[in-house]
């Protein structure tokens, strides 16, 4: 059995994750333009409300961002297979870096605005497919899961501290953060330029074909394979639900709070506490847990995010309510690292970055919808009734999916297959022997760290072809994809 496919005896250490220079090179890259990014949301609100006045059009700021994603992200996703990782990192932040520059230009109209922030915004996809298709190439075995639950506790950490910088900034300049958006764009291109080596594409030239058929492999690679299917259900599942607090917490801390100054203080707790469990959950158990232990804990953990939100039925008051949002946070740092590990090593090198555009689409569609259909039933009912009631629901249907998760020796074979594979061609349809292979193999996504996409598990087993390998110099192989 593979590195990959063997869990190892002892957690990876933190020393051990950070001891690969490319890692600490993407590391510091992603936070910088995460913290950035949510610097910039905040900033673009206000100077879109200064501007218009309208909060119609401020949450159209806010909201663009999530467009690409809805409308094109697996497509957008797929174009990161066809360059080096690198190249395409680099890119897409000198194209955001000029882009954001120009909504801080003075005197724009708001809809040249809107349109250089969804232009912006563009660059997302193949940029988070890059590095994701990346991180199982830098770290193996559990370093990955660990270095993994890292960047989803970081992501979350510099969403926080980017809003609350972004609004202090934007209280005396909304430019100067859209700029300072713009300057994190240009450092992490230079870090990820000198701290990342050159590597061929993950398809040849050779072996493209077009680009919705190659979006359509992707597509089909991860819902066609049982083990990756698992892997998806479970992670859009999870997000059915994991995500209601947040997206109810001003009504929620409405109807408990007295004055302005209370339902906000109110309104930031239930908001803050998810990423904060998220955070505690993913640093805690990646570092602390034993590799096999965290695998046992996937069921248990897939059932307890939704059943720590039960008790909302009682109508408890907005510290508790915080209370259950971080325990379900928690629980879902728990274990989408090593689900998502589990994913992308079941991947073979070349469908990894169409894989992330799949479920980092599959995630934010989940999450759009969950808010939507619960603010829509909280017009008709109680906020409390409304999320306990699908909180139960959500027990029940985590419940079916954990008792059809695939077992270990299933994503043993899925890893080692993967491993075996290497890169081979991209079949424009998956071959039986592929697909059979695929389907003995089973894999699955649960655990990585979305990036939506984000994984967490081990990656490119010891032994394994390496995408500078001539194996991997060819194109992608047919079967099993990560995320």
């Amino acid at each position: 059995m593979s590195d990959e496919a063997q869990p190892a005896a002892r957690p990876a250490t933190f020393r051990e994750v950070f001891g690969q220079r490319e890692f600490r090179a993407l590391f510091n890259a992603a936070v910088l333009s995460w913290i950035g990014d949510y610097m910039a949301k905040a900033a673009v609100t206000v100077m879109v409300y200064q501007e218009t006045e309208s909060v119609g059009m401020s949450a159209a700021a806010f909201a663009v961002s999530y467009l690409p994603w809805l409308v094109g992200g697996p497509l957008l996703a797929t174009v990161a297979e066809r360059s080096s990782y690198r190249r395409v990192m680099i890119a897409c932040d000198l194209v955001r870096m000029v882009l954001i520059a120009l909504v801080a230009v003075p005197g724009l109209p708001v809809w040249v605005m809107l349109l250089l922030l969804f232009a912006t915004t563009l660059a997302n996809p193949p940029s988070q497919a890059a590095k994701s298709a990346l991180m199982p190439i830098i770290l193996t075995g559990d370093r990955l899961v660990v270095g993994l639950s890292v960047n989803t506790s970081a992501g979350q950490a510099a969403q926080v501290a980017g809003y609350v910088a972004g609004a202090g900034v934007a209280a005396v300049s909304p430019r100067l953060a859209l700029f300072i958006d713009a300057a994190t764009f240009a450092v992490s291109a230079a870090i990820i330029r000198f701290g990342v080596r050159e590597r061929p594409p993950a398809m040849a030239r050779e072996h493209r074909t077009h680009l919705l058929r190659e979006t359509g492999e992707g597509f089909r690679f991860v819902f066609g394979t049982p083990v990756l299917r698992a892997t998806a259900v479970l992670v859009f599942t999870a997000m059915l639900f994991a995500i209601v607090p947040e997206g109810l917490a001003a009504a929620w801390a409405a109807e408990h709070a007295g004055d302005e100054a209370e339902r906000g203080l109110a309104q930031a707790l239930i908001m803050a506490a998810s990423p904060v469990g998220f955070i505690l959950g993913g640093l805690i158990i990646g570092r602390t847990v034993r590799p096999d232990v965290r695998r046992t804990l996937i069921r248990p953990f897939a059932v307890l995010a939704p059943l720590a939100l039960v008790p909302a039925l009682l109508d408890p008051p907005p510290a508790v309510v915080a209370a259950l949002a971080a325990i379900c946070g928690f629980a879902v740092a728990g274990l989408m690292p090593v689900a998502n590990g589990l994913f992308v090593q079941a991947l073979p090198h070349g469908y990894r970055a169409r894989a992330f555009g799949v479920m980092a689409t599959g995630t934010q569609v989940m999450q759009g919808a969950a808010v939507l259909a619960t603010g829509l039933l909280a017009d008709r009912f109680s906020i409390p009734t409304v999320v306990g009631v699908w909180s139960v629901a959500g027990v029940l249907t985590m419940l079916v999916t954990a008792a059809q998760w695939p077992s270990a020796e299933r994503f043993n074979a899925a890893i080692a297959e993967a491993s075996r594979r290497g890169a081979p061609s991209v079949p424009s349809q998956p071959t039986p022997g592929a697909t059979a292979a695929g389907t003995a193999a089973a894999t699955t996504n649960s655990g990585a760290t979305t990036d939506p996409a984000a994984t967490a598990a081990p990656s490119a087993p010891a032994g394994a072809a390496t995408p500078d390998s001539p194996a991997h110099r060819s194109a992608p192989p047919a079967g099993l994809n990560a995320l």
